[in-house]
């Protein structure tokens, strides 16, 4: 049991001081992943873009803005539901091929996320129209009709008072 204890500290110890390998651990991260430093050279760039196993002139960039993207490839944006779902993917659940590099924002444009690539049936303008006018529509319609009370007809209330017979359960 001793031994036990001795270990989980240890562990604790190591994690405490260590932030990559925390990161590694809890998300699975490695530092492979990290993009190397944004390419100020044209030979920097050749070898960038076949770390990522993309033709020279396939290769873009993002902006070196800040944003903290590196040499990280800038990918044409197209969804998961625009891609084909026949092709035999190697990975056919994120309908990608092995080796193949993902988009930056990823994890926005898979299948059961927003298609940034889809042609929409309607413009954004035409839905917007059509959404206004029904809830428009639906608050004047209860604007005019909230002058005309609908109720059930009933009989005055029957409230007892002293030395009145309200009613009896004799036949006469």
């Amino acid at each position: 049991m001793s031994s036990l204890i001795k270990s989980a500290k240890i562990t604790q110890l190591s994690l405490k001081y260590n932030p990559v390998l925390v990161t590694a651990v809890r998300n699975h991260w490695n530092k492979d992943y990290k993009p190397g430093p944004y390419p100020r050279t044209e030979e920097e760039k050749l070898k960038a873009a076949e770390r990522y196993g993309l033709h020279p002139s396939e290769y873009k960039l993002y902006p070196n803005d800040g944003t903290g993207w590196g040499d990280y490839p800038k990918l044409p944006e197209v969804g998961a539901d625009s891609k084909d779902p026949y092709y035999p993917w190697d990975n056919p659940e994120l309908k990608r091929n092995f080796n193949e590099p993902m988009h930056a924002e990823f994890d926005l444009m898979r299948e059961d996320r927003y298609n940034v690539s889809a042609r929409l049936r309607y413009s954004l303008r035409t839905q917007w129209l059509q959404f206004l006018g029904v809830m428009f529509g639906t608050f004047g319609i209860y604007c005019i009709f909230e002058k005309f009370k609908m109720f059930h007809p009933l009989v005055p209330r029957q409230y007892p008072i002293d030395g009145k017979k309200h009613y009896t359960f004799e036949t006469e």
